[in-house]
């Protein structure tokens, strides 16, 4: 037990710290997944484990309630594992550590999780609550959200009975989410024969202290991405002191922009000391270049011990053109709107190393064509570094719908509870609405949640004061759904 169950409301607050005791990264959710149907069986609350790995809970009405429009609670259960440079956590085995930081709820040297176990947290609220009327609820907890929808992807029609959809996975209390982007995975490989170092010396250039952070909410914000800076500090290595890459880690989530890298490279041994002074001379470069939105920027270089291998050259300049030449950010905002990003990309992860590299990218847009233009950039780029390229683990668009009686309830509610009006928006972020809502399309779906900062990052965060306005907003919600017709 953990401080964070003493916070109003309770009712939230000691599910979320239940959840963060249990493992649950993306790709690993047996234990979260068997913790919530035995959660669920103890509550005789009615659950099961679908086709697609997702857990579904039934409640049924409250007294005099039963003719009301069923609402689906939809939440997913993985988190996204990032940790600090320092940390020794095992996300697979070592339970999340959740403290109060002034306003805020944070995790010692982790992510904390509350992307989205807020969501999973409340689900867990209402299908255990005694004094919420209510009428029929379902609650569907789903399978790797973070990492290729598999969940939603895998989900068999007629699993959900739901008339409406209340996704909890947004990260702003106050706004209404009716659209996102659609997003895919595009990832590159080539496979090369090592070489020796010709060089009798060797250095490990460490990137660190970015801020890092989601990449379809934050991408517009200018953070740096670790691959892309990295690109031009090894570029320069190679031309003006014989530089040979031998190694390259950069990034391990494709929707996290990646806020640290390593590369390995050797050199000759008499030019160890420049290679070290040209890297801090980098580091003032990126600070002046960042100044005010990169605060903690940390490049370093250290001699090693020489590997045994390198990347043959040819293959080198290559990989390194073709960081450095691929898109990374905001390639559009949506026309006539400004503020709103509409396509985007983010070199997630980058591996050279043991005959292999390896690059992924996730490229989000709310526009067909456009997601598909940069497919075709990024592409071509990989393709002439001679590259093999998949795309994979697309999710569509969410278009706003013209009618949406949900958002039209929840903005009455919200106006009614707090004298001011919800803020009614589309994200950049990518939503597993989309999916749920081309296999529902009856559905009216509408996401939302309490206040969090930086997920995806150690430095994710949960404002503690917005939690329980959020959680009376749900409870009025649900007591006022409307009869069916």
């Amino acid at each position: 037990m953990s401080e964070i169950r003493n916070l109003q409301p309770q009712a939230i607050w000691e599910n979320f710290d239940k959840l963060c005791a249990v493992p649950h990264p993306s790709g690993h959710l047996a234990r979260i997944q068997q913790f919530l149907l035995d959660w669920a069986a103890e509550r005789g609350i009615e659950a099961f484990k679908d086709a697609g790995e997702n857990i579904v809970m039934r409640k049924p009405a409250t007294p005099g309630m039963e003719g009301r429009k069923v609402v689906t609670m939809q939440a997913h259960m993985d988190m996204v594992p990032q940790k600090a440079k320092d940390s020794t956590h095992d996300f697979e085995n070592d339970p999340i550590q959740p403290y109060i930081d002034g306003e805020w709820v944070k995790a010692r040297g982790t992510t904390l999780g509350s992307d989205d176990g807020m969501g999973v947290a409340t689900i867990m609220a209402v299908m255990e609550a005694t004094d919420i009327p209510h009428g029929p609820i379902e609650g569907f907890i789903t399978a790797d959200e973070e990492t290729t929808m598999y969940g939603v992807n895998h989900m068999q029609p007629g699993t959900l009975h739901g008339d409406y959809l209340m996704n909890l996975d947004n990260e702003t209390e106050g706004e209404f989410v009716i659209g996102s982007a659609g997003g895919i995975n595009l990832t590159a490989e080539l496979a090369y024969a090592p070489a020796a170092p010709q060089a009798d010396a060797a250095v490990k250039i460490v990137l660190q202290g970015l801020k890092g952070g989601h990449s379809g909410l934050e991408i517009n914000e200018g953070r740096a991405n670790a691959n892309k800076l990295m690109a031009r500090v090894v570029r320069k290595a190679v031309a003006n002191l014989g530089a040979e890459l031998a190694t390259w880690v950069g990034g391990n989530m494709r929707n996290a922009i990646p806020s640290s890298v390593e590369a390995v490279v050797a050199v000759p041994a008499d030019k160890v000391a420049q290679l070290q002074k040209d890297v801090a001379a980098w580091g003032d470069v990126f600070r002046a270049e960042y100044d005010g939105i990169e605060d903690a920027i940390r490049i370093e270089a250290e001699p090693v011990a020489v590997p045994a291998e390198r990347v043959p050259i040819d293959v080198q300049d290559r990989l390194i053109n073709a960081i450095g030449a691929c898109h990374n950010g905001v390639l559009r905002f949506i026309p006539g709107i400004g503020d709103i990003v509409e396509t985007s990309s983010n070199l997630a992860i980058v591996e050279i190393g043991g005959g292999k590299a390896f690059f992924k990218d996730l490229i989000r847009s709310s526009m067909r064509s456009q997601r598909e233009y940069v497919e075709e950039i990024l592409t071509s780029c990989f393709q002439l570094a001679g590259m093999k390229v998949e795309v994979g683990g697309a999710y569509t668009e969410w278009q706003p719908a013209l009618k949406n009686e949900m958002v039209d309830l929840m903005r009455t509610v919200y106006k009614d509870m707090y004298g001011e009006d919800a803020k009614v928006q589309v994200v950049h972020a990518g939503l597993e609405c989309s999916i749920i809502g081309a296999m529902y399309p009856h559905m009216d779906i509408v996401s939302f949640g309490p206040t969090l900062r930086s997920p995806h990052t150690p430095n994710e965060r949960c404002l503690i004061a917005t939690v329980g306005k959020y959680w009376d907003f749900v409870k009025e919600v649900l007591a006022r759904v409307p009869e069916k017709k």
